[in-house]
């Protein structure tokens, strides 16, 4: 902070001043460094031991201005120590107020319990999107080293009203990334009585949390060893299509082909077409490999007559920027109020 900078400035000055003054004695009266230095802290301090030894005239002038120049350093440095401290605190209750008050702001966002590595991956991802939602970290040290720009909650993923705290009943989903299978295991239980709508992705460590998990309320659970342990797998025995998966998921702008998920909106012009008239295909270039129903159902590589409903989810591929358009398309702003 800009306070504490002046602080340090002060100090070194007032540091600065102690070595000047100890050369000045040194040399002016012809003392000793240990008498010089030890004259000049004394006459910093105004504790009024008196002289160490008797002063010439060119050395009282020179302790005048000694005392002078110290004394105001001195009070900079309470005055300046007192204002950095009190801003700090200042600092921290208006943040906290502010992030409280963003938080309450916050619908159809995400919670991620747990800052860990899988907490902080899915956190980054949000980020790309972007996505609203709010970490919940068990201690300051873990938020501390998280992104300033996210909005975390320091307290208990698993206590009822961190949870509230954090908006669940206005919530989409919820992440239980905690270290271990029987923190999650809370975490989760807690939750699905707070909001039976929310979708619950939960990790696992263990591969026998799996089926507690589910039980507690998951609607999904991942564990990351048995995910990576079939990635590597999979790296040898079909790579090509690994690599077509990680060209057409890659956010980062290198590649040109993504694979989206994109919702129809009730008020798009897309919905009540079919694929054919949609000109989906004709003006982005994108094509659509699937199309998932409100009611769970799944249309794979749908023919030119197949419907486009609101509330369907279209899997579609294409490049980034007609994507974008396409999204737009399916999920204009809603009209203005006058």
């Amino acid at each position: 902070m800009q306070k504490f900078r002046s602080l340090r400035i002060v100090v070194i000055a007032l540091l600065v001043l102690t070595a000047g003054g100890t050369v000045g004695f040194h040399f002016i009266e012809g003392w000793s460094w240990f008498d010089s230095f030890y004259m000049v802290i004394i006459t910093l301090s105004t504790v009024g031991y008196g002289e160490v030894h008797p002063l010439s005239f060119a050395g009282r002038v020179f302790c005048i201005v000694l005392i002078v120049a110290g004394v105001a350093l001195v009070f900079l440095i309470i005055g300046a120590g007192t204002q950095a401290l009190l801003e700090f605190e200042l600092f921290k209750l208006f943040g906290k107020r502010r992030m409280e008050h963003d938080i309450a702001s916050l619908r159809d966002h995400y919670i991620i319990c747990g800052a860990g590595r899988v907490g902080n991956s899915v956190a980054y991802e949000l980020a790309r999107k972007p996505c609203p939602f709010v970490m919940i970290e068990a201690t300051e040290a873990g938020a501390a080293a998280l992104d300033p720009k996210w909005l975390v909650l320091i307290g208990d993923a698993a206590s009822e009203k961190t949870l509230r705290q954090a908006g669940i009943d206005r919530a989409a989903g919820l992440v239980a990334a905690a270290t271990t299978d029987a923190t999650n295991i809370y975490i989760v239980l807690t939750a699905r009585s707070l909001n039976q709508k929310l979708k619950i992705i939960a990790r696992a460590t263990e591969p026998a949390a799996e089926k507690h998990l589910k039980t507690a309320g998951a609607d999904v659970v991942i564990s990351p060893y048995a995910a990576a342990g079939h990635r590597i797998a999979q790296s040898f025995l079909r790579p090509h299509l690994l690599d077509f998966l990680d060209i057409t998921s890659d956010r980062s702008g290198t590649f040109q082909m993504l694979i989206e998920e994109i919702r129809i909106a009730p008020q798009s012009s897309l919905a009540g077409s079919t694929v054919g008239n949609s000109g989906i295909h004709h003006k982005f270039g994108i094509m659509i490999l699937a199309i998932r129903r409100a009611d769970g159902s799944t249309r794979f590589n749908p023919e030119a007559h197949e419907p486009i409903q609101e509330g369907d989810c279209l899997i579609a591929m294409g490049e980034h920027v007609q994507l974008a358009k396409l999204e737009t398309l399916a999920t204009p702003a809603a009209p203005l109020r006058s």
